[in-house]
């Protein structure tokens, strides 16, 4: 388990940098008007089972998911290997890990942490809806922000970079 969370924050730290290199990979053209900083980044539904979301102002993907109808910040992590949530975020749909449950240890660019294992029965994220997510909860001080991993993106159909967007399809 512990060879697993270890590789798990390989991946979140290898998912960014990738994410950052990717951008600065697209073709430039001669005629290539400078890039402007999106003023407004809102995930749009493309179509009925497919989510376009844009990168906010530092580079990152950002979303607003439910969980158990209770509106959620994610930011999308193609590098973590589960969805992670902080604690202020899991309480607000019901689960409150004790001392106990931080049995499971994950190593950050902090430091290790200890965290407390959970299962999501429905994450929805812009209608696109995966049931019974593998996830983690972290304490408020190790996660600032909620963090959107493979857990549940391993179960879309695709999800894919292309044009400066994250595009997802279930």
């Amino acid at each position: 388990m512990r060879n697993l969370m270890i590789i798990a924050a390989v991946l979140i730290g290898a998912g960014t940098y990738m994410a950052q290199m990717a951008d600065k990979m697209q073709p430039a053209s001669a005629n290539a008007s400078p890039r402007k900083p999106a003023t407004e980044t809102v995930a749009q539904v493309t179509s009925g089972r497919s989510l376009s979301i844009p990168r906010d102002a530092r580079g990152h993907f950002q979303a607003d998911g439910r969980i158990d109808g209770q509106r959620l910040s994610f930011m999308v992590d193609t590098g973590a290997s589960l969805v992670a949530l902080n604690e202020k975020s899991a309480a607000r749909f019901g689960f409150r890990p004790s001392r106990g449950d931080y049995n499971a240890t994950v190593s950050t660019a902090n430091g290790s942490v200890k965290a407390a294992r959970t299962r999501i029965a429905m994450l929805d994220l812009g209608g696109l809806i995966v049931r019974d997510v593998d996830a983690l909860v972290l304490p408020d001080e190790a996660l600032s922000e909620n963090l959107l991993g493979l857990s549940f993106l391993s179960r879309l159909k695709r999800f894919e970079y292309a044009n400066g967007k994250l595009v997802l399809e279930q």
